[in-house]
């Protein structure tokens, strides 16, 4: 993320920075020397460029205002960004995506074959931190962590399969509801949910303590979402590093453009939707211009992040709630001033 202003977002930009680095190097620490071409030192590709690191912060993060000590929590938080890169690793070859973190996707650098290979690898890297969590907390953690871990990789597989048949099959007779229920699945999951409950669990133990934060992490993520897919209509790609307009190719269904389809036009919809009837490749430039044209005039963009900033505003209520006392320390301050941080940052 890039930084931004006042008190509370150099805080956030402070933590995000720390965590992400100590996540980093302990992931990076553990790889396996040597070995095949093409596999250990592409695993290190997506996590070695810059990122936000945010799935290990609010790893880490959650553990600390808990109670947790960061050792305790470290090993979480890799598990978490490496089932994070696995995923982006396999969605950038499901959407057919050319840009990743400022530079070429594996697959488009390397080919699906090598791409596949290696986002394998990297979530059977990310299982086997999550069986050496037997020798550092015990059996009875070490376990509920799995079946955590089997929980959203449940939750977010279904969503993926829920947008991706929406674009196999043009489905467009869409509503809010329909892409926050594909969104709390696919995204809040993953991103929010997840690395909370792990780093509740690290920290206490208590199996019945685990969903305190669900709400915050439901909240925080669809926000988190809703502002990707503005960023990726309207922000800059040397900040953003993803291909601009790239939802519009590949189709996706987002907040935005459920909107336009519900307000537009019998003639602009009928045009919308032979667009979307057609495969990625093809859709033209001109095409993708117009609707992006389109979702701008009937300021769709806008209205979607002021969503974002009513669900920002959830999280942090729920987020206060949930941390009690906890909310004065120095990670659970950084919890709840990253609700506003998600829907203002612009990359």
């Amino acid at each position: 993320m890039a930084p931004t202003t006042g008190v509370a977002g150099g805080h956030v930009d402070r933590m995000l920075a720390r965590y992400r680095g100590l996540a980093l190097d302990a992931l990076l620490d553990d790889l396996p020397d040597g070995g095949p071409r093409y596999l250990y030192d592409l695993v290190a590709e997506y996590p070695r460029r810059w990122g936000k690191g945010l799935r290990a912060a609010l790893c880490l993060a959650t553990c600390r205002a808990f109670g947790g000590a960061e050792p305790v929590g470290l090993n979480a938080a890799v598990t978490v960004e490496l089932f994070h890169n696995a995923f982006l690793i396999h969605d950038d070859i499901q959407d057919a995506s050319e840009q990743r973190r400022g530079g070429p996707t594996l697959h488009a650098e390397y080919g699906v074959g090598v791409a596949l290979n290696v986002g394998n690898m990297t979530n059977l890297l990310a299982l086997r931190r999550l069986a050496a969590n037997r020798a550092a907390l015990g059996s009875g953690i070490a376990w509920r962590l799995f079946t955590e871990t089997e929980l959203m990789l449940r939750h977010s597989l279904e969503g993926q399969a829920i947008e991706v048949g929406w674009i196999r099959d043009n489905v467009c007779d869409l509503d809010a509801d329909d892409y926050y229920r594909m969104c709390l699945k696919k995204t809040s999951w993953y991103t929010c949910i997840y690395p909370c409950r792990a780093g509740v669990l690290v920290a206490t133990g208590r199996e019945n303590a685990v969903d305190v934060l669900d709400r915050y992490g439901w909240y925080l993520g669809a926000a988190f979402q809703i502002q990707d897919d503005a960023l990726n209509l309207t922000g800059d790609f040397a900040r953003y590093g993803k291909e601009i307009a790239g939802d519009l190719w590949e189709g996706k269904r987002t907040l935005i453009l459920i909107d336009f389809l519900r307000r537009c036009t019998p003639d602009e919809r009928e045009r919308a939707l032979r667009f979307l009837g057609r495969t990625r490749a093809a859709r033209t430039a001109s095409e993708v211009r117009w609707l992006h044209g389109r979702l701008l005039a009937y300021d769709c963009v806008e209205s979607a992040r002021r969503s974002a900033r009513e669900l920002a505003a959830a999280a942090r209520r729920e987020g206060e709630r949930a941390l009690g006392a906890a909310a004065e320390t120095e990670d659970g301050r950084f919890l709840l001033d990253l609700t506003a941080y998600v829907v203002e940052r612009n990359r």
